[in-house]
């Protein structure tokens, strides 16, 4: 049987250790977070955060614009946030009405309060090693792998999904850690002689038990990102739990595994942002 990673477990004393260091040394670090229109998933995830930030000692303030909202509308409020200089960090909760193109939106926050790690420029600075933030789902990975004492240098991590948000930066992060790193997606093929190869695969499609226990090399790691509503209302990652768990070493539960990581993260960089703009260690 693998050992289950868990990931509420590791979450939590991520943001036990944020909220340690806050309050050791009086900082008052704040996060505003933008949501836009009533997507009940979004709602769900904003107040998530929100809790998130008062379990860790971190002050939030939401800004709610209507559906209806236009882009001047979102972009002058980002210019407000990013010269306020009580606000620390600031989120745009993803994803946006259609009238609002997100590549703009995302690119107008402050590259120092880009705790999401989206901006061009902070992207740019992971790949060069010169990063100012890691981004929050990727980087809640690399938590899990270091809390279970699991090293990446010289292993087969095999990453499935080439998204902006977990499979591109995650292939950076894993680099850095000194792994070999292979990035397939929907146009890859032969995926799973690929995916047998992996000693750690990061499971990253959407799709509901997509990687059956054949396409699974035997004492891997599983670090599984996807989630999926089936039919019962139950969530289901990319992998196919039960069919693998007496095969690999180490595997994600879904839910509870790298979800929780993404939050624990955030508060993390909001932390960071606070002391880079301070001049804070």
């Amino acid at each position: 049987m693998a050992t289950l990673i868990d990931g509420k477990a590791v979450s939590a004393a991520v943001k036990e250790r944020v909220r340690q260091t806050i309050e050791a040394n009086g900082y008052n670090p704040c996060l505003a977070v933008i949501i836009v229109g009533d997507d009940p998933a979004s709602r769900v995830y904003v107040n998530n955060k929100k809790k998130a930030c008062e379990v860790s000692g971190i002050h939030s303030v939401e800004y709610a614009l209507p559906q209806d909202a236009t882009q001047h509308e979102l972009l002058s409020l980002i210019d407000q946030l990013n010269a306020d200089a009580d606000v620390n960090g600031i989120l745009c909760q993803l994803p946006l009405p259609p009238q609002i193109d997100e590549i703009a939106v995302i690119a107008r926050i402050a590259p120092l309060k880009d705790v999401d790690c989206f901006n061009s420029l902070n992207v740019g600075r992971l790949w060069t090693g010169d990063k100012t933030f890691e981004p929050c789902t990727p980087a809640g990975m690399i938590e899990l792998l270091d809390a279970y004492g699991i090293d990446p240098t010289g292993k087969h991590c095999v990453i499935v999904g080439r998204s902006n948000i977990v499979g591109k930066p995650m292939a950076a992060l894993m680099l850095e850690r000194d792994a070999t790193v292979t990035v397939c997606h929907s146009k890859t093929k032969d995926l799973a002689a690929i995916t047998q190869q992996a000693d750690i695969l990061v499971a990253s499609v959407g799709k509901k038990h997509f990687f059956s226990a054949d396409m699974i090399k035997a004492g891997a790691v599983i670090l599984d990102v996807g989630i999926t509503r089936g039919e019962d209302n139950k969530l289901y990652g990319d992998v196919d739990f039960d069919a693998v768990k007496d095969k690999v070493s180490y595997i994600t539960p879904v839910p509870g595994g790298c979800g929780p990581m993404t939050i624990a993260v955030l508060m993390k960089n909001t932390l960071r942002a606070y002391c880079l703009q301070m001049g804070k260690r």
